[in-house]
């Protein structure tokens, strides 16, 4: 599987990716910092799943269910799975209507 790994904060980048790395049927193949870097890099490289924070700063007006909303109108192959730490009924079913699992 070739993963696109999306969150604003490196050393969570990091973490996923040492995960990730570990796994031989698993390659990242890219990373991005915010939510337009995420929506770039998902149609040039065409990953199988971005793995996208939910919460990323808005750069400018496109977080991570927003760059999701957009990864998959483009590309509807792509499987997007987000996370977050926000404990939020309504961000969760914000995303899940933008088409994450």
């Amino acid at each position: 599987m070739r993963i696109l790994v999306a969150d604003d904060h490196a050393v969570v980048r990091e973490g996923l990716k040492s995960l990730i790395e570990k796994e031989a049927d698993m390659e990242i193949v890219g990373e991005a910092e915010d939510g337009r870097t995420a929506v770039q890099l998902a149609k040039e490289l065409s990953p199988d799943i971005v793995i996208m924070d939910i919460k990323m700063p808005d750069v400018p007006e496109l977080s991570g269910i927003e760059a999701t909303r957009l990864i998959l109108a483009e590309k509807p192959e792509i499987r997007v799975v987000v996370f977050s730490v926000y404990p939020y009924e309504h961000i969760v079913l914000e995303a899940l209507k933008a088409g994450v699992f």
